[in-house]
């Protein structure tokens, strides 16, 4: 498998995972994933009053991928004229977002941090210089009169 088939692979367990999928063929599924997820949206949004949530995503590729899954999930992501690009504000029941929306999430976005962090070093390796740690750390130079 290549690291980007890895990547997708990673990426359909885990949302397997948050969908509370119980048996190995629905861990397959991702489709089938997505929709308990928006059950359990359904179902959370039946129970309690949807809440206005405000997340802080400095990282472009991070908050690329918040607002894709907020928007597989039927969430609206928006933010207020004037906010910061990296702010951005859903509108949901609590649970849904501490349970299942953030938790999922962080790990999604932890495994394509992990792959996109890894093809570029590897890239600068290849294409720029081999040594791609970070910069030498020295004693600063005294100076006259100390």
């Amino acid at each position: 498998m290549t690291p980007e088939q890895l990547l997708r692979d990673k990426l359909r367990k885990i949302e397997a995972l948050f969908a509370g999928a119980a048996t190995d063929g629905e861990r397959v599924a991702a489709g089938a994933a997505a929709e308990r997820i928006r059950a359990r949206l359904g179902t959370a949004a039946g129970k309690e009053k949807a809440i206005e949530v405000k997340f802080s995503i400095p990282d472009m590729w991070s908050r690329q991928l918040f607002v894709s899954l907020c928007r597989r999930y039927g969430l609206h992501p928006f933010r207020y004229r004037r906010m910061h690009r990296q702010t951005i504000i859903i509108r949901a029941p609590k649970s849904f977002v501490d349970q299942v929306l953030w938790p999922e999430f962080e790990e999604l976005s932890a495994a394509l941090t992990a792959y996109l962090s890894e093809i570029t070093e590897k890239v600068i390796r290849e294409e720029v210089h081999g040594e791609t740690g970070e910069a030498d750390e020295i004693d600063e130079p005294r100076r006259i009169g100390r």
